[in-house]
């Protein structure tokens, strides 16, 4: 640590901090209109001068290393007078209107915008949607400047309006942040300066729809003046800011809201936070508008002769009541959701479990994770992701595999281009080029479904070549004799042959992953939904733990969550065979836990997985059923056969935030509220349990889904067993009975949460899972063997069909189709084909194709790309309207 005064005020700053860090850790304000502090210092302009004792000249603050000793003056008369100059000159230069930072009368002016002094409406102070809040209004105020002597004038350039934000160039004053931030956080590189001083410079490119921008607002963030706008921020204040988590994907990135009158008007990501250190993507930062949507279910609805219409919460709620007293037992099925919070999904499982004596209680995980919780779980001891996000930045190597990272967990790919530029090593291993293709070393584009034999070759090389780390697999392992062996059931050229790989690209990749480490995986749905998907996560295992990359920092295993709670639906017990924190139901002593707690006996038969439930839905033997937060009417596969199965139900309950498809089918709908109207937890991929906090007021008469859930119990005479009156009240009761959260509370986690297993309350929680010891003692090496995918093409159906998202809309688009501008960014299904299939087959770009498979077909408009190998197309499942899941 470094001590040093700034204004006579001693200050300790780490090694390596520059006079800034220790001028913001003093609290003192000095200007500093280039620099940012997620961005590297070039002390460009001028304005964060410091006077430091011993030194002849004046240093600036951003760019100067601090050191011991160090007497630092931020505000002499000297100071300021040079920097009024430097002021003058920046103005005159960039031509940045100047009546918003002389005008004596400016707060004398109402709130709705009426110049006292009538200028026009392009340069008047309370036209500009950053009046009060511009950095350069800041240091023209602080420094005193009052005039300025020379001349400028309007430019007058055309204000450009892209989605979600405006650009106004009449206000740049060239400091560069955007172009910068742009660049060094979020390897992009997409804007460009064009510097025509006096006259009409600008930052290019003219259409950021036309360019690989990915709208994730970092620029109009870091933006010192009203240049770059948030459209729906433009002249509003918060009265308050509440910490919260994004609800989409699994990263569980922290973000501030700013709410004025119920209403949205601030998105930022929290500053030095954990996991996304202030960086969010597009749908985090511009995609939360679908909480004002007017199609938000606002009052409970029952059907009525064939028609779904307004009723009273009691009506509702007594309805439900008297329908599933008549169906306790295996009849019922409930389906929870990873898009709810962790005590909503245990409320889920203790009711479907307590008040329906039944364990057929199952959620989405089912169909895109559970390979990798019964993989690892038999490998490792633990089916999570091993090690902690932040720690993707310090390893060495990085393969990536089934994984479209930068469009389904953009801020986690921010870590991986970041590792990169600190030399690490990058595999990419996907049949479809993605944008990590473009910094990656090697590129492995094997034929779908055959991931088996690409990283069991990869093992056998690492055997032949001795790269193995013989240390780790004698000491912490076992089963690696027989594995080893193994190896030689598929010969090389085999495996070449099934993949499509050349085999010394294979040779490459494996050599880097066992030569650089720390080397991480990260993988995703990509390779877990499979008919094989288990072997799949075993091979990795495999590979991980011969090389010696697990359960040290910057190695592991790295699962990534499709959904924002995944991962706490499953820890919180939302599965047919497992309670809260993978206890197994039919383990008398375990079950015993919870009948104490409880109060009563529970079912000891695991229940049926999503797929089962609606085969059993289909054949009359699940005759009720209630489905919180999900839409498997879009989302599930063969989704024919899930619309049957819904219809043939007796009673169908449906429990979310807009009238989706699912419910669409229900015969009662209740209306939930957003995570951003409720309080309670989120676990993200990294096993981060997050407070969600309450920024808005429910919408209507809509009820947090654990209130509904507890008043249902109660009118089905539980009340004393669901009698909370806060979120905090339903974690405590988790934590006393879930072992890994046990010394998580709603007070402990203030700030960036606590990764389990956090067993106590003076626990620190988990950064990285198997330091020393696996979950279950020794990882265990499993025997794998390459076998066929269950569908393959045929001369009726030539090609191969893969689905997943893009980064402008999420899962079956109930959320981000209900913002504009993201449909303006994607409006519709495509069908991404090859250009060459496309000839082969006289399909022109554009042109609306029939899309047909075993189960269903659809039309789409075709888009040729190189993205897609020859013999595979690619969907998303976001388009309700086009519903790709008929084909699956």
């Amino acid at each position: 640590m470094i001590k040093l005064k700034i204004d006579d005020q001693e200050v300790e700053v780490p090694d390596g901090s520059t006079i800034m860090d220790a001028v913001r850790k003093a609290g003192t304000y000095v200007p500093a209109l280039c620099h940012h502090p997620d961005l590297k210092p070039i002390g460009s302009c001028k304005l964060c001068i410091v006077s430091v004792e011993g030194m002849d000249c004046y240093p600036t603050a951003c760019n100067t290393p601090a050191e011991e000793g160090m007497m630092v003056k931020t505000c002499t008369e000297e100071l300021q007078e040079m920097r009024r100059h430097t002021l003058e000159m920046l103005l005159a230069l960039t031509n940045h209107p100047t009546s918003c930072l002389f005008c004596e009368r400016k707060n004398e002016c109402g709130d709705l915008r009426e110049c006292m002094r009538k200028f026009p409406v392009t340069v008047g102070c309370k036209y500009c949607p950053r009046n009060g809040e511009c950095e350069l209004q800041q240091a023209v105020e602080f420094v005193g400047l009052k005039s300025i002597r020379y001349d400028i004038a309007y430019r007058n350039m055309p204000v450009l309006r892209e989605p979600f934000f405006d650009r106004d160039y009449n206000l740049c004053i060239l400091c560069g942040r955007c172009i910068r931030v742009c660049q060094e956080v979020r390897g992009e590189g997409v804007l460009s300066s064009h510097p025509d001083f006096h006259r009409m410079h600008w930052i290019g490119p003219e259409c950021l729809q036309d360019s690989d921008c990915k709208f994730c607002g970092a620029c109009v963030d870091v933006c010192p003046t009203a240049a770059l706008y948030a459209r729906f921020e433009r002249w509003q204040r918060p009265e308050k800011t509440v910490s919260t988590v994004c609800p989409y994907c699994g990263v569980g990135c922290q973000m501030e809201v700013g709410v004025l009158e119920n209403r949205l008007v601030r998105v930022r990501g929290k500053r030095d936070a954990l996991p996304n250190s202030g960086q969010l993507c597009v749908k985090g930062r511009f995609g939360l508008g679908f909480v004002d949507s007017p199609e938000r279910l606002t009052v409970p609805l029952i059907r009525k002769e064939g028609e779904l219409v307004p009723a009273s919460w009691d009506e509702a709620l007594d309805l439900i009541a008297g329908k599933l007293q008549s169906i306790k037992g295996d009849g019922f099925a409930f389906l929870s959701s990873a898009k709810c919070s962790n005590e909503e999904n245990y409320l889920a499982q203790k009711f479907t479990r307590l008040v329906m004596q039944t364990n057929n209680i199952d959620h989405c995980a089912r169909l895109c994770h559970a390979s990798t919780v019964s993989a690892l779980a038999l490998a490792f001891g633990s089916g999570a992701m091993s090690n902690s996000i932040s720690e993707l930045p310090d390893a060495k190597c990085i393969f990536i595999i089934g994984s479209n990272t930068s469009e389904q967990h953009p801020v986690i790919a921010l870590k991986i281009k970041e590792a990169k530029r600190k030399g690490a090593k990058i595999i990419v291993a996907n049949p479809r080029w993605i944008d990590l293709c473009q910094m990656a070393d090697i590129w492995l584009r094997q034929t779908p479904g055959t991931d088996v034999p690409l990283v069991l070759e990869m093992c056998r090389i690492i055997l032949e070549e001795n790269l193995l780390d013989q240390e780790f697999i004698d000491q912490r392992t076992e089963g690696f004799i027989e594995f080893k062996a193994s190896l030689s059931r598929l010969s090389s050229a085999d495996a070449c042959r099934i993949t499509g790989i050349d085999p010394e690209l294979i040779g490459e990749a494996a050599r880097l992953y066992a030569r650089c480490g720390p080397s991480s995986i990260i993988y995703s749905m990509g390779i877990t939904q499979h008919s094989h998907g288990v072997d799949n996560i075993f091979t990795l295992a495999n590979l991980a733990m011969m090389t010696g990359n697990i359960g040290k920092p910057s190695s592991g295993i790295n699962p990534l969550r499709g959904q924002n709670n995944v991962q706490g639906s499953c820890d919180m017990g939302a599965l047919p065979n497992l309670l809260p924190a993978y206890q197994a139901v039919d383990n008398p002593e375990l079950r015993g836990k919870f009948e104490k707690a409880w109060g009563e006996a529970l079912p000891d038969r695991p229940g049926l997985t999503v797929v089962e439930i609606m085969n059993a839905a289909q054949a009359g033997a699940i005759r009720a059923m209630y489905i919180m937060g999900e839409n498997p009417a879009v989302s599930d596969p063969d989704i024919s056969h899930v619309i049957e199965a819904l219809k043939s139900l007796d009673f169908l309950v449906v429990q979310d935030i807009f009238l989706s498809e699912t419910a669409a089918l229900a015969d009662v709908v209740l209306p939930a509220t957003s995570s951003l109207e409720k309080d309670g937890t989120f676990t993200n991929t990294e096993r981060r349990v997050q407070r969600i906090r309450k920024a808005l007021e429910p919408v209507g008469e809509s009820r947090p889904d654990w209130m509904i859930i507890s008043d249902l119990a109660a009118r089905m005479g539980y009340g004393e067993q669901f009698s909370y009156s806060h979120p905090h009240q339903i974690m405590a009761e988790a934590s006393a009975l879930a072992p890994s959260y046990g010394g998580i509370s709603y007070e402990r986690l203030e700030g960036d949460g606590l990764q389990w297993p956090c067993p106590k309350p003076d626990h620190p929680g988990t950064a990285y899972l198997h330091k020393g010891q696996f979950t279950r003692g020794k990882g265990k090496f499993n025997l794998v063997d390459y076998r066929p995918s269950m569908e393959l093409p045929d001369e009726e159906y030539p090609f191969i069909l893969t689905t997943g998202r893009v980064l402008y809309h999420y899962h079956t688009g109930t959320m981000t189709r209900k913002v504009n501008d993201l449909n303006i960014l994607r409006e519709g299904e495509l069908v991404e084909i090859n250009p060459q299939d496309a000839r082969s087959m006289g399909i022109d770009d554009g042109e609306l194709i029939e899309v047909r498979s075993r189960r269903g077909s659809l039309h789409a408009r075709a888009k040729t790309t190189e993205k897609s190998p020859a013999g595979v197309v690619f969907m998303t499942f976001h388009f309700s309207e086009t519903p790709t899941n008929v084909l699956t």
